[in-house]
């Protein structure tokens, strides 16, 4: 069966697996995944707020499990990735070691560039765990590539403080420019071939012809010790900086949302427990990529591979499993830029049929129902009184001050039940009722894949009386994407 080729700007919904199965043998210049780090533990997402609480699982059991899941996705990427591309594996230490070991047996020991340490975090105590170790306060990326014919363009960083004072220390006079002093004898002599002459009263290999030397001392660009030794002017404000190397300690980390002080990256915070900084994709693309060249993300989480690959002027692609996360993405990617789905960039491979929505996770099928009624998931998925979403008249979301993101709030809405199940049935509905009452409303919508004759009976026997109005909508209802006059 021929590949199918890979559209740029588009976020499929998925097993990655399964999606780069379908891709064209090295079709990729960049590829850039954050997949889970086995910690044998389960996070806690707050997406856009600390209240919303859902459990994030992050379990392989052990490192030979997490890597016959890993090793197969790896392959693939390996496969997609072209000649000249690159490859970044962002991990920590809780399987780093056998990861490493895995890709070198993929990409070829040969073939490693580098091990980039990002100091993710500050230094901190791990007594509250009861551990006996030292402060865990970095990751690990595993940069490589399929050949020795790859983009990388070096980029400086700024001298840091203690360069500049120990290095230039000298102040030309006159123009108050600080400099340093340069050998200007040339290692290896004879052998480099290196011009060898009288210069100062002093007989050596020099770098420099003497024509050169000459035209450097009436420029000003020489100075001589007292023993007659010549050096070169080397200025600070000539200096490139010095040269990315690969303890990576200047891209701050994400913090806490109630916690940061900053608040630049309190706006960039979505709440994603492994969300990392924009500025750190920005460097890995700037450096391994160029313009228009094709990034994916096949571990895509809530989408910042793609946000730094948009600012750059990147193709990309990302894949994620999660129906939240994609969402996420498309809703970052609007906020953030203004990029319209459907127009400037694709979401693929929703759940779209029964069958697919019953078998993903709770809390993901509860987000896709409220989502595609048109509502907001609530921030808070355990004790939640009942309520799983909110449903905002038309003309009120219309006043919605620009770049409110997916949570944004008001005191006018209808509130939403979300159940999982063949049948909500007359219990499901009371406890909704009294949800809606609790809660100050005369109206909310129930989603559902059907309901009993006694939840039907229960709603029509409300509604009649005035008291609450309760909307049932089935989930072939969504699929359908039939009006319910939810506006009226």
């Amino acid at each position: 069966m021929p590949k199918h080729q890979l559209k740029p700007f588009t976020i499929y919904c998925g097993d990655n697996l399964k999606m780069l199965n379908e891709i064209p043998d090295e079709s990729v210049d960049l590829i850039y995944i954050d997949p889970p780090f086995n910690s044998n533990r389960n996070y806690e997402v707050f997406w856009g707020d600390v209240a919303e609480k859902r459990a994030f699982n992050d379990r392989f059991g052990d490192a030979h499990a997490y890597i016959d899941y890993m090793r197969p996705r790896t392959q693939e990427l390996y496969r997609v990735l072209k000649k000249t591309g690159s490859f970044y594996y962002h991990c920590d230490w809780h399987a780093s070691h056998y990861v490493k070991i895995m890709l070198d047996e993929i990409f070829g020991a040969n073939y490693f560039q580098n091990e980039i340490v990002w100091k993710r975090s500050d230094a901190h105590s791990d007594s509250k765990q009861g551990a006996k170790h030292y402060g865990r306060l970095f990751d690990s990326i595993f940069f490589y590539t399929r050949s020795n014919d790859y983009t990388f363009k070096t980029i400086y960083n700024p001298l840091p403080q203690s360069t500049i004072d120990n290095w230039y220390k000298n102040i030309e006079e006159g123009t108050g420019r600080r400099y340093n002093k340069g050998d200007v004898t040339a290692p290896g002599g004879a052998s480099k071939g290196n011009p060898h002459y009288e210069w100062n009263g002093i007989i050596k290999y020099w770098r420099y012809s003497k024509e050169n030397m000459q035209k450097l001392h009436d420029e000003g660009k020489l100075v001589y010790s007292k023993s007659g030794m010549t050096y070169q002017k080397r200025y600070l404000d000539e200096s490139k900086g010095i040269s990315l190397q690969n303890w990576w300690d200047d891209i701050s980390m994400l913090r806490g949302l109630s916690n940061s002080k900053n608040e630049k990256n309190k706006a960039e915070r979505l709440g994603y427990p492994t969300q990392k900084p924009i500025a750190l994709l920005e460097r890995i693309i700037e450096v391994s990529s160029n313009k228009d060249d094709l990034v994916l993300d096949a571990f895509c989480g809530c989408g910042t591979t793609l946000v730094a690959a948009q600012k750059l002027q990147r193709k990309w692609v990302g894949i994620d499993i999660s129906p939240t996360a994609c969402r996420v993405m498309a809703q970052r990617l609007w906020d953030i830029f203004k990029l319209d789905e459907g127009k400037d960039f694709q979401l693929s491979d929703l759940p779209h049929t029964e069958e697919e929505l019953r078998s993903i996770p709770h809390f993901e099928f509860e987000n896709w129902a409220v989502i595609a009624l048109g509502g907001i998931p609530n921030k808070a998925k355990v004790n939640d009184f009942g309520i799983d979403g909110k449903l905002y008249p038309v003309d009120l979301g219309k006043k919605k001050k620009e770049g409110t993101d997916l949570f944004g709030d008001s005191d006018i809405y209808y509130p939403i039940q979300v159940k999982q199940k063949d049948k909500a049935g007359r219990p499901d509905i009371d406890s909704f009722e009294t949800a809606i009452r609790r809660d100050g409303r005369r109206k909310g919508y129930f989603i559902s894949f059907d309901f009993s004759s006694d939840a039907i009976k229960e709603i029509q026997r409300l509604d009649k009386n005035g008291e609450i109005e309760i909307v049932p909508i089935t989930v072939k209802d969504l699929l359908r994407r039939e009006s319910f006059g939810i506006f009226d």
